[in-house]
């Protein structure tokens, strides 16, 4: 699983921030790195050099193999506690995207080619 990092004017990546994303991500995220091929992070501040509640977004766009991007989005009023929100929301996300998946399988009709006995 890729992990692409992106900032907002007002946001600068850093190399401990950097590290703190990708750590999170992979802890909350590894039941599902088989199944993503990359997951993109944006970070932003909403209210740049003034300080505010809940002010810092994270939103999270991961990739699943053969199906369409997922989003979610973490604000807080730290950097951190936004991604660790964000990945929470995508663990669920996930969860329940292939829940379904893995329960319309189950669940599918058998389909039975052999002729009928008369």
């Amino acid at each position: 699983m890729q992990i692409q990092i992106n900032s907002g004017k007002n946001v600068t990546i850093h190399s401990k921030l950097s590290t703190f994303v990708e750590t999170e991500l992979h802890h909350t995220l590894r039941r599902f790195e088989r199944q993503l091929t990359r997951i993109e992070v944006h970070l932003n501040d909403e209210n740049g050099a003034k300080t505010g509640v809940n002010d810092k977004r994270c939103t999270l766009e991961a990739r699943p193999r053969g199906l369409p991007p997922l989003v979610v989005t973490g604000v807080a009023s730290s950097t951190q506690h936004a991604v660790s929100a964000a990945a929470e929301k995508m663990k669920r996300q996930l969860d329940a995207t292939f829940g379904r998946l893995a329960a319309r399988r189950f669940n599918a009709p058998e389909v039975s080619y052999a002729e009928p006995i008369s």
